[in-house]
């Protein structure tokens, strides 16, 4: 029987040898783009079709509307109304979903190779040929208005969203939660809907996605067939200013009742596509980015005020910044805060090369598992 020494650390047994998956590029006959990667492992294909078409750009008073129709525009197409078109996805195996982010739409679909054809022609019907009709319309509705409500008793939603009005500014597109507001919901309509359908989903502003088991010449004859008659149209145009709230500020939100204190600390940064992505990342990593991580060891394992504390980079399309989050008891709520500054200017006295390195190893080893499943 061998006996385990808990004290000694385990050395890696080899070295990371990982190579990142080719991506294949062309062009469908409606100019729609796609990206493939041929994977084998698995009789299974994810794909994934992404349009420019999230919350920043609802409308003033309409926030909301990008996620509403996602929400709606899967509950009948074709010759199937709402239940026949998910009991059709589901005697296939395939999952198919709309979601919605600040920034994009995403159709996806996850099917086993045999039955792809089938659920391929089911999320064409989805993307050409939805219903979006009023009755589908006023329950998707209701269901967002319920869940807006719901929100307003959780101090961690509450918590996100004022950090994202008073941090990135009212005036900013990016400041307003995806599901939108009650009184923008209640005020939209199905032409609302409409209309956004005719102006964001269409070939020229979206791209496809496909990873999995099948050659790139089958899968490009397959979309050709089924999306054949799905014109392009010149792209919609939406100007959206970034405007930053550059003071610093302390907010105090009254949630009666609250057993904890949520708090939300940080401020603009620059995008991840401007400077210094990777020296960032290694900072916040060393900083709050981690279990064993500055700001988690101070807050949770040297003084106890919370299960759990973290901090990151949060990267948009057009934007960026910078939060650390935790929760902690209200009589905790002040002192929890100065460790939080503490840390946050400790942070510019210096990092260790061990840190350094720590952090460095840590993102290395973990980003092949990046690559695990087809979604990812």
């Amino acid at each position: 029987m061998t006996t385990i020494k808990r004290e000694i650390k385990p050395l890696p047994k080899d070295e990371i040898n990982f190579t990142l998956p080719a991506i294949e590029q062309f062009t469908l006959s409606n100019g729609l783009k796609v990206f493939f990667i041929q994977k084998q492992k698995l009789p299974i294909i994810q794909l994934s079709l992404v349009f420019d078409a999230g919350s920043k750009y609802d409308p003033a008073g309409k926030k909301g509307l990008a996620n509403l129709f996602a929400m709606l525009v899967d509950e009948g197409a074709g010759e199937f109304d709402s239940l026949q078109l998910s009991d059709e996805f589901d005697m296939l195996g395939t999952h198919f979903n709309v979601s919605t982010t600040e920034d994009n739409i995403y159709f996806s679909l996850q099917s086993l190779t045999e039955n792809f054809k089938r659920s391929a022609e089911l999320f064409a019907k989805v993307l050409t040929a939805p219903h979006l009709n009023e009755k589908d319309f006023e329950r998707e509705r209701r269901k967002i208005i319920t869940r807006l409500l719901q929100l307003k008793d959780e101090p961690d939603e509450i918590a996100d969203l004022v950090f994202s009005k008073r941090v990135l500014g009212e005036a900013n597109p990016y400041a307003y939660p995806v599901s939108g507001y009650e009184k923008d919901i209640t005020s939209t309509s199905i032409d609302d809907v409409r209309t956004f359908y005719k102006n964001f989903i269409h070939p020229d502003n979206g791209s496809i996605i496909a990873v999995g088991d099948i050659s790139k010449g089958s899968l490009e004859v397959q979309l050709n067939s089924l999306l054949a008659g799905w014109e392009p149209k010149s792209p919609y145009q939406v100007e959206h200013k970034i405007i930053y709230n550059k003071k610093f500020k302390l907010f105090i939100v009254d949630k009666k009742d609250a057993v904890q204190s949520e708090i939300r600390a940080g401020h603009t940064a620059a995008r991840r596509n401007e400077t210094d992505y990777y020296s960032k990342t290694l900072v916040n990593m060393i900083l709050g980015g981690q279990f064993t991580s500055r700001i988690n060891l101070n807050l949770r394992e040297k003084n106890g005020f919370t299960y759990g504390a973290t901090s990151r980079f949060s990267y948009l399309k057009d934007d960026a910044f910078f939060s650390v989050s935790t929760s902690v008891n209200t009589e905790n709520t002040l002192p929890a805060l100065k460790e939080i500054i503490n840390e946050l200017n400790g942070i510019r006295a210096g990092i260790s090369e061990e840190e350094i390195e720590f952090a460095k190893s840590s993102l290395i080893r973990k980003f092949p598992s990046n690559f695990e499943t087809y979604r990812q």
